[in-house]
């Protein structure tokens, strides 16, 4: 490391800053998914409202992780990184002073346009921190930060802080390390010495269209809104269905929820890296065929919060693999030269704005009119569709491309991505 005069020093602060970061980007998300039950009895809410209060925090974060990733490029990363997270921690302690609907899903459509704007640039600030041969395994560790925080730890944090006071107070106390780690990136997060210039094809108005040439691109998208939609009405609607279908309460309740970001945390590093070995499309269509048989199995469980985690856990380790599998390698290595980020903010965006968005208030509907035992059919459906869709990818895993040349050369240069 001396000989190249890398700061290995810094890359490790970096690295551990921006994953907290993202961290508490999932932990500011998710906080009010198993705080729902006692939010809707105070602001008279159904479970539509919940539906969407959840998806219009996706809807906004989709449109600008699309947009400020860019813009970021441009402006540098300390200029989005830290208003970002000053502002979606400030955000997250006003939901607690939301007297209505209205308040709460403007406050929360506001916290979409901070956290996506973080969301991508902080993925540029861990590259641009990463010693190339660890920036893969940097970006992995980041990104696990929004399963970890967001998904395993928050309806645990949140369930046992509500035991102490109410919902709004819980709001208050979670905004408090966001402000923290904000004004530590100040003084630590700095821009990279050489900042890369877009090459022309960047600058072109085509070069999104160019992008949509690639069949995996658009099949990642497709795939990627059937995960996210498995994800996204699980985080969302989960807790209701346990409190008020299956009757456990608030505590049993957060410890079940948990086990959709260990799980997760887990399947973001598991699923890309068994493809590695037996190939993105067979390691697509396990997951979603995973994900359907634990739904199915989890659907037909009475109120055993043990069993309920551990079946969960395992769909949940299938389902956010997924979404890092296609998001990152797929996508990556069906993109262009010169196009790889418009290539992830493409799937990415697509994927955030109908899984994250659209998704959740689907589901609130599912409850509202047919019942909250019957919102896992849902993503039952979603996942069962998304193994057809994955049928459609092109292999592009680099170790068994080369197996197919070794074995019948003719035909692994037939199947080459186009």
């Amino acid at each position: 490391m001396k000989s190249t005069g890398w700061d290995s020093s810094y890359e490790w602060k970096a690295v551990t800053l921006l994953a907290l970061g993202f961290g508490l980007v999932g932990l500011d998300r998710w906080l009010i998914a198993p705080l729902f039950p006692s939010i809707m009895k105070d602001l008279n809410l159904n479970a539509q409202d919940v539906g969407n209060c959840i998806g219009v925090l996706g809807l906004s974060w989709g449109v600008f992780a699309a947009l400020m990733g860019g813009i970021s490029d441009k402006v540098g990363r300390r200029k989005v990184l830290i208003p970002a997270i000053i502002a979606f921690s400030l955000l997250s302690g006003f939901s607690g002073l939301a007297g209505g609907l209205f308040g709460l899903i403007a406050i929360r459509s506001l916290m979409g346009v901070a956290e996506g704007s973080f969301c991508p640039t902080s993925f540029a600030a861990t590259a641009d921190a990463s010693h190339p041969r660890r920036r893969g395994l940097n970006l992995g560790l980041q990104q696990s930060g929004f399963a970890l925080f967001g998904l395993a730890l928050s309806p645990i944090i949140a369930t046992q802080l509500l035991s102490f006071g109410t919902w709004r107070w819980v709001f208050a106390l979670v905004a408090i390390p966001g402000l923290v780690l904000g004004a530590i990136m100040f003084f630590v997060i700095r821009e990279p010495k050489a900042t890369r210039r877009p090459g022309p094809s960047e600058h072109a108005p085509a070069s999104l269209g160019h992008v949509l040439k690639n069949r995996n691109i658009v099949v990642a998208m497709g795939a990627l809104c059937c995960a996210m939609t498995g994800v996204f009405v699980l985080g969302a609607l989960l807790p209701l269905y346990l409190t008020g279908y299956l009757s456990l309460d608030t505590q049993k309740m957060g410890l079940v929820v948990s086990a959709i970001g260990f799980g997760g945390f887990l399947g973001q590093f598991g699923l890309p890296g068994l493809s590695d070995v037996v190939g993105r499309r067979l390691a697509s269509i396990v997951g979603f065929a995973g994900t359907a048989v634990m739904l199915y199995i989890f659907r037909g469980l009475g109120p055993q919060p043990m069993v309920l985690f551990a079946v969960l856990f395992v769909a949940s380790f299938f389902t956010l693999g997924l979404v890092s599998l296609l998001s990152g390698p797929v996508a990556t290595e069906a993109a262009p030269i010169g196009l790889v980020s418009t290539s992830i903010g493409a799937v990415v965006g697509v994927g955030e704005i109908f899984g994250g968005g659209i998704a959740p208030a689907m589901g609130g509907y599912v409850a509202a009119h047919f019942g909250i035992q019957n919102i896992l059919w849902l993503p039952m459906v979603a996942v069962v569709l998304g193994i057809l869709v994955s049928m459609f990818l092109k292999e592009t895993a680099p170790a068994v491309l080369q197996r197919r040349l070794d074995v019948r050369p003719e035909v692994a240069a037939a199947e080459q991505p186009r």
